[in-house]
């Protein structure tokens, strides 16, 4: 068994430590540790985080393996310092069986980089008619316990209210893209003076602020769990924060880029920009980093969306909506959250370990880093500094918002129990 000793690193940003870690699990934190025959990692100055969970990851097998395998969007999620993703339903086959969502998991088994929780799709072929084999794929050797149409919404109130009681049976959770589809035919960009100006079809808040009010209103009723993905509205924000405040089991996640970037980007009419939900303004921008600060919003989600270059390099109106985010997530929070005094290091590994962890119901991750306790780890240097280079993407993608932008922090080691998955920021 193996032993690597972490020296001089901040534990969640608090005092130097070094932490021991002996085969899969932290043998021993503290100052002093005597390294023995253990391999050691001098690490003053970085920070040490638990293992990113992502709750929201595009990894396209089976059936788009052009765009990305579970093989490759692991190995980017290693890169990024995530231990574990949950890889969402609208594959080709859609995950809407036991049999897709094992052969998902297994494949995630497989490739070693980061443990892959598969997301079981809510209803058949995400056609949003008929609920999906729910329990089955619950009991299956997956043991889903999220459940998401995520890229098509479900706009049916009566499935919706029948999923959510559903789930309720095994403390499973919907998690929906809240999108009305009638206020979005059409639409290119978020709605407002930006898409009046260049004569792009509107995408209103309404559209998901509407959604998400029926939706944690069905959720009370019900005495079920939803939560709303990649929430992107100030309006959002506010009913989020209502239906908290009313005691509902309501969470919520936020992506990096809808911390970032806002809809003046798409007067450069580069598709790289195209997401689902869109960019957003700049008062939406800081209601969402204010809401993930103080906790109405519960987690980073990176919504990473993987395309092949021809789906992206193409005029506006036909290229594909996303972005790739697992390789940049946590340094677009360092710069938008920490370098801005919202969130310390102890707020980061919440927002993006222990609650998402918390809200998949994800064993063995998201947990402290004390004795005991599985080494899923992650070392970051805060104090690098340097422009984005999709050419060096783990992705098979590199539909990248960000190329060329200079941004903070690198994750230098990833350890997916005990085992070094990314060595001075390279793959192991």
């Amino acid at each position: 068994m193996s032993k690597t000793l972490i020296r001089g690193a901040k534990v969640l940003g608090g005092e130097p430590q070094d932490v021991l870690i002996d085969g899969e699990t932290v043998a021993q934190t503290g100052t002093g540790i005597d390294a023995g025959d253990a391999t050691v990692i001098e690490a003053a100055g970085q920070i040490l985080l638990p293992g990113l969970v992502d709750l929201h990851t595009h990894l396209r097998e089976p059936g788009r393996e052009d765009s990305e395998t579970v093989l490759t969007g692991t190995r980017a999620a290693a890169v990024g310092g995530f231990t574990a993703v949950h890889a969402m339903a609208n594959t080709f086959p859609v995950a809407d069986t036991a049999g897709v969502v094992e052969q998902v998991w297994r494949l995630g088994r497989e490739s070693g980089y980061c443990d892959v929780q598969p997301v079981g799709a809510v209803t058949v072929g995400l056609e949003g008619k008929q609920l999906a084999e729910l329990g089955a794929m619950h009991d299956s050797a997956a043991g889903v316990k999220v459940f998401s149409d995520d890229g098509k919404c479900v706009d049916d109130a009566v499935i919706m209210r029948r999923a959510l009681e559903y789930v309720k049976a095994f403390d499973g959770v919907v998690a929906q893209h809240a999108q009305e589809p009638r206020l979005t035919e059409g639409a290119q960009m978020n709605e407002g003076v930006v898409s009046a100006e260049l004569g792009l079809g509107g995408w209103p808040a309404v559209a998901e602020e509407s959604i998400i009010a029926r939706d944690v209103l069905l959720a009370a009723h019900v005495g079920s769990r939803v939560h709303i993905c990649h929430l992107s509205t100030a309006g959002s924000v506010e009913i989020i924060r209502w239906a908290k405040s009313k005691g509902w089991n309501v969470t919520a996640e936020v992506t990096p880029h809808h911390l970032l970037l806002t809809d003046e980007l798409v007067r450069t009419y580069n598709p790289v920009y195209k997401v689902n939900p869109p960019l957003r303004t700049e008062a939406d921008v800081m209601a969402l980093r204010e809401a993930l600060a103080d906790g109405t919003i519960d987690c980073v989600a990176t919504d990473h969306a993987p395309h092949p270059h021809e789906d992206k390099d193409c005029e506006w109106a036909a290229a594909a909506m996303g972005m790739v985010g697992l390789e940049t997530a946590l340094s677009v929070v360092q710069q938008t959250m920490v370098d801005t005094g919202l969130l310390d290091w102890a707020g980061v590994a919440d927002r993006m370990s222990f609650r998402p962890a918390a809200i998949g119901r994800l064993e063995g991750h998201g947990r402290p880093v004390s004795a005991g306790e599985p080494a899923n780890l992650t070392l970051v240097d805060p104090a690098y500094r340097g422009a984005v280079d999709p050419a060096g993407f783990a992705s098979r993608s590199r539909n990248t918002p960000y190329e060329g932008r200079e941004l903070p922090g690198r994750v230098t080691h990833t350890f997916l129990r005990g085992r070094a998955t990314v060595v001075d920021g390279k793959l192991a």
